[in-house]
This record gives structure tokens, C-alpha cells and sequence, in this order.
């Protein structure tokens, strides 16, 4: 016969620190999420740029450094049609007709290539190399079996600042810090040594230096607003031990504060490693869930907004690390954003250029209207000229007027100083006319009915009917104009019957 025997297993269960044992658990406070403009606006900087930069590599490796558009879909995504993007840019790619063919090829301008060229010479670096490394390294050290897969830190390689082929041209470099195992989908970035000078946090140089109590720094939004009971329990949880990320927290409960303060500061380091000190919210969830801290992450970024930045810019969702931006821009600089900055200026270049464009087109049509409103003027003057010529010819063949008759017109001739200046006020005010209109830009300005005809001799005379004063003077006060009685038809008639009739007594 057999006999099972059940033996009990007693394990020893070691007590946590005495500064470990009493855990808090997570708050029940409320608080309102408000948008910052400063960290908006650095996540849209980049708008576009990584695909521009997909695009480059793609037509860099060509053999001939150009390519069909209609291959170009096939290889790559680009935000909208790959055509639309290649003008869009066009400082950074030019297209041209291959043989004269139809379908159009794309190639980089001599500015990019330059551009290119400089970014290679960093790559080549042996300290920008040894930066990528430690990078890296810390990333492995995070881990808790010390391995990443090669697929999750392609998802990071924008972020770290890595070369594209990072895996053949840097890795084997650095053989006393990680080697690669496995081919293909399952290859793994395995740590070799461990680091005691690199394993120290960001927050721990920054405040031990310093001498201060490890404390996350808070950054809040203008117009953040949050409850006592939120507030309270920040202040409570900012003051609680700091565990290094670097450190195995695994003895504490998921749902603590101790917990949730070694991820907050696990995912504060991550961030930080990043050369923009940002990245995409999948990049964030996908590394989390090889770390066993995907949810988590997700509770620390929503949980923590004086720390973390959730942007929903460029049709997507980017955590932002907070202390590593001032008022929209990096404060730590490194030169893998210099050169990217060096890119946003070359593709803003051509919208600049059309801005200025705009402006020198503005200001052609205004001096094209101007001079249009000065040509209709001399025009005006002339023709008033020629009618005032006409009209020095009718005086001289009408200057034998009896006395009777120059005495009567002695007696209406206007004053000069009132006739001058009533003649000003309406210049002034023809002027005016002359300026709303070539603002309008509505065409050239007829000559209107009430303007005023500058003779070369200096003088005016003008005559009123001595009939019928009254309706003159009514005439005057509803038109509101004087009526020129030498360049009326009627009056010119009547001055050739007067002047038959002359000539007959005469004779």
C-alpha cells in the first residue's frame, strides 16, 4: 500500500522597514484637468516631421536618391497623399519628371542633403554614441529581468534619440553593456553588467545635491483647480520615502501610495531618458505592460498632473514630463533636438517666404491703385484745361458787351477770398473721395459733377441769375453747388444773339 503524507510548509515572512509598514491607501479627492498652451504648442512643433523624416531616410537609401510618388504609399504612411505632402514641403523635396515621363519622382533638395550630411556626422559621434548607450543601459537596468525586447525599443528609438540602425552600427560597440539574443520578432537587448554610477535617479542627483527631501517637483496648469481633500493628500504623498526606480518594489501592495509613488518615479526616470521628454501614450502602455506596470502608468498619469502632461495635439494622446519644460520649450537641450529644430525651420521656410510674398503683392496693388487715382487726376486736370481753353476762346468773342451789360455783370462777380476758399473745402473734400476710393481699389474715379476747375489765371468769375434770384438761391441751398453760368449752353446762346445784334446797330 502507498501512504501520502502531507507534510506543512512554514515559510519565514521577513517585516518590511519600520518606515515601510504603515501604507496609505490611494485618494478620494476631485480635481479639473485644464489644457497648458506652452506644452501644446511644443507637441505641435513637431507636427509632420516624423514622417518628413521617414520619407528622407526611404528616398536616401534609393540608389539612384530619388523615387516614384506612386511608390511612396507603398512603403511608408504619411498623414494625407503622398503627393500633397511632397509639395507641401517643397524646400525639403523636389519633384521632377524622370525622361520625361508622366509619373513624378521625388528627390531632396541640396538643403536637405546638407542637412543630412551634418546629422550624420552626429550619429558618427563617439559622444553622442556613448550618450545613446547609458541611455539604454538605464532603460535595461529599470527592467526588472534586465531584457527588453527589440520591437518595444523601436517603438522608443524616435524617442532615445537612437541612428536607424542602431542595432548593427551601435550595440556591438558597447559589449560590456547589452548584447542582443534571438533573431528576428523575438530578438531581446539583454543587460551584461551592471552599473552602480548610472544607477542613480534624475530626482535623487538633482536633490541630493541640493540637500533637500526627495520630493517630485509639481507643475499645475493656469486655471488647475482641485479640492482640500486633494490637496491634503498630494501634500502627504510628497513627503512619503522615495524608493529609487532602480530599486525592486515588488513587497508593496498595488493599491498603496507607497506603491504608487515608486511608479510615479519609475516612469518620472523613463521620461526623462527621452531626448524630448515626451512620447506617445502607446510607446508609454506598450513598455509598461513588459514592465508589469501598464495600468499603473495609466493611474499615474491621471492621477498626477502637477507631474504628468496628457496633450491630445496632433490626433493623438503624448504624456509630457512636466519638469522638463519652462514655458513651452526643453530646458535640458541636446543635440538630437537641435537638428530637429534645424528640420521644423527648413519646413516652415517656404511658408515664410509666401507670407513676405503676400505682403510685396499687397503693396503692389496699393501702389497700382494709387497710381491709377493719380493718372484719373491728371486726366481730369487736362480735360478741365481744354474746357477752360474753350471757354478764354467764348470770352474774347464775347468781350464787346455794352456798358450796361458789364455793369450788371460787375455787380455779380463773387468775391475772391470767399471763392477761394469755398473752392479748398470742396478740394479737401474731393481729396477725401480720392483716398476712400483707392482703398476700395473699386477702379479708376470719374470726374464728379461738383468738382472744381482750377483756371491758369488765377481768378473765378461767376455770375447768378438777376432775374430770379430767389430761385437761384433756392437752386443753390438744395443742390449745394453754385451754378457756372459761362459753361452753360444757354448762356453761350445768348451771348451770340447779343452779339448779332450789336453788330447790326454798329452798322
Amino acid at each position: 500500500m502507498r501512504f501520502t503524507v502531507f507534510i506543512p510548509r512554514h515559510t519565514t515572512a521577513f517585516p518590511p522597514p519600520p518606515h515601510r509598514q504603515h501604507l496609505r491607501t490611494l485618494f478620494d479627492g476631485d480635481f479639473t484637468l485644464v489644457r497648458d498652451r506652452g506644452l501644446d504648442h511644443a507637441v505641435e512643433r513637431e507636427k509632420n516631421l516624423k514622417p518628413l523624416l521617414n520619407l528622407r531616410n526611404l528616398i536616401k537609401h534609393e540608389p539612384s536618391k530619388s523615387l516614384p510618388v506612386s511608390l511612396i504609399r507603398e512603403s511608408i504612411q504619411l498623414p494625407f497623399r503622398p503627393i500633397d505632402f511632397v509639395r507641401k514641403y517643397p524646400s525639403v523635396f523636389a519633384e521632377f519628371n524622370l525622361g520625361g515621363g508622366f509619373e513624378p519622382h521625388v528627390r531632396l533638395t541640396p538643403e536637405a542633403v546638407e542637412l543630412d550630411a551634418e546629422e550624420g556626422f552626429m550619429y558618427n559621434s563617439q559622444m553622442f554614441k556613448q550618450q545613446v548607450a547609458d541611455r539604454l543601459l538605464k532603460l535595461l537596468m529599470i527592467s526588472k529581468i534586465h531584457k527588453i525586447p527589440l520591437r518595444v525599443i523601436e517603438g522608443l528609438r524616435w524617442d532615445l534619440g537612437l541612428p536607424q540602425d542602431y542595432a548593427k552600427s551601435m550595440i556591438p560597440e558597447f559589449p560590456d553593456y547589452f548584447r542582443v539574443i534571438g533573431t528576428g520578432g523575438d530578438a531581446v537587448l539583454e543587460l551584461v553588467c551592471w552599473s552602480k554610477e548610472l544607477a542613480v535617479s534624475v530626482l535623487e542627483k538633482k536633490m541630493a545635491s541640493k540637500g533637500k527631501i526627495l520630493a517630485f517637483p509639481m507643475q499645475f496648469s493656469t486655471g488647475f483647480k482641485m479640492d482640500n481633500k486633494y490637496e491634503k493628500w498630494l501634500r502627504e504623498w510628497n513627503k512619503l520615502p522615495y524608493v529609487s526606480p532602480y530599486e525592486n518594489a515588488g513587497h508593496f501592495p498595488a493599491s498603496s501610495d507607497e506603491s504608487d509613488r515608486w511608479v510615479v518615479g519609475v516612469l518620472h526616470e523613463i521620461l526623462h531618458l527621452l531626448v524630448s521628454k515626451k512620447t506617445d501614450k502607446d510607446n508609454v502602455l506598450v513598455l509598461g505592460e513588459w514592465l508589469g506596470l501598464a495600468s499603473r502608468f495609466k493611474r499615474a498619469v491621471l492621477q498626477h498632473p502637477g507631474i504628468f502632461y496628457l496633450s491630445s495635439k496632433n490626433r493623438t494622446y503624448t504624456v509630457v514630463l512636466r519638469e522638463g519644460y519652462k514655458r513651452g520649450l526643453l530646458v535640458e537641450d541636446n543635440q538630437a533636438m537641435e537638428f530637429r529644430r534645424k528640420y521644423i525651420h527648413l519646413m516652415n521656410t517656404v511658408k515664410e517666404d509666401s507670407k513676405k510674398q503676400k505682403d510685396v503683392k499687397g503693396k503692389s496693388s496699393a501702389k497700382e491703385g494709387n497710381v491709377k487715382d493719380c493718372e484719373g487726376k491728371e486726366g481730369e486736370e487736362k480735360r478741365g484745361s481744354d474746357e477752360n481753353c474753350e471757354e478764354e476762346q467764348e470770352e474774347e468773342g464775347s468781350s464787346e458787351l455794352s456798358d450796361s451789360e458789364a455793369e450788371d455783370a460787375s455787380e455779380t462777380v463773387v468775391d475772391d477770398d470767399e471763392e477761394e476758399s469755398s473752392r479748398g473745402n470742396r478740394r479737401s473734400s474731393a481729396n477725401r473721395r480720392g483716398r476712400n476710393f483707392v482703398e476700395m481699389k473699386l477702379g479708376d474715379k470719374k470726374p464728379s459733377r461738383d468738382s472744381v476747375r482750377e483756371r491758369p489765371g488765377g481768378k473765378i468769375s461767376r455770375k447768378t441769375w438777376e432775374k430770379n434770384p430767389s430761385k437761384g438761391s433756392k437752386r443753390i441751398q438744395t443742390r449745394g453747388e453754385y451754378k457756372d453760368v459761362r459753361s452753360s449752353p444757354q448762356r453761350s446762346r445768348l451771348s451770340k444773339s447779343r452779339e448779332r445784334s450789336f453788330t447790326k446797330n454798329t452798322v
